[in-house]
């Protein structure tokens, strides 16, 4: 079992576009939260707020209006997804190992939920670009993942683009669907997978590239180390 006090997943790295002003916000709020509200209450809620999204969007099929609340749960889910880690360590609260595991898999539920969502409007020939789109989707938080693993520094954003910038997609996406139909969404669709999958193939690249440098550079380190010993 992972110790705590040396886990790197608590912590994130890398830059997104709207990141500073977004730190801005967190600063400011966290303090000012009820002393009621744990942790594990703002994780826990993505549980709700997914299954929600899945029954407004299926209203929306009848009744577009639904799809303005569907993004004011997205608007929620962030809220609670940026404040839960950030109130856990101002509190000291200690969940990190908990925090990451819950945190990232209803993460994933919340995703999930919001393509479900976007299954039940579609019209039929469209469906099946969701399978792909959840797909690449997946792939981005299975790269997090595994380079998490491997150099334990947990990067969320890439080329500028982290959770916060997508659920600003998604809300755009819900506000076109209720200006201009359902056709524009799936019209669409094919183009945000391709660039969805350009997106992933560089930075699996960049992921890889590194990692074999970091391989070799601590090769040349234990060789030089050994011969020292060995001279020694």
């Amino acid at each position: 079992m992972s110790d705590a006090s040396s886990f790197g997943g608590d912590t994130k790295i890398g830059q997104s576009i709207l990141g500073p002003y977004e730190q801005l916000f967190i600063r400011w709020a966290i303090p000012r939260l009820p002393p009621w509200l744990h942790s594990y209450h703002l994780v826990l809620s993505s549980i709700p707020i997914s299954l929600a999204i899945i029954l407004f969007s299926d209203f929306a099929k009848n009744n577009p209006l639904w799809l303005w609340a569907v993004s004011g749960l997205i608007v929620l889910q962030w809220i609670t997804d940026s404040f839960d880690g950030a109130l856990g360590r101002f509190r000291k609260e200690g969940l990190i190992l908990w925090g990451y595991y819950m945190d990232h898999l209803l993460d994933y539920f919340f995703l999930a939920a919001i393509l479900i969502g976007y299954m039940l409007l579609l019209p039929d020939h469209f469906k099946y670009l969701q399978f792909f789109v959840l797909t690449v989707f997946g792939g981005f938080m299975i790269n997090s993942f595994l380079a998490m693993a491997t150099t334990q520094e947990f990067r969320v954003s890439h080329l500028g683009v982290g959770p916060t910038e997508v659920r600003l997609v998604f809300i755009l996406i819900n506000s076109l669907i209720f200006f201009f139909g359902k056709t524009y969404l799936g019209g669409t669709l094919p183009y945000v997978l391709g660039l969805s999958f350009l997106g992933l193939v560089l930075i699996v690249y960049r992921t890889q590239r590194d990692l074999w440098e970091e391989d070799k550079r601590r090769a040349v380190k234990h060789r030089t180390s050994t011969s020292t010993i060995t001279k020694g």
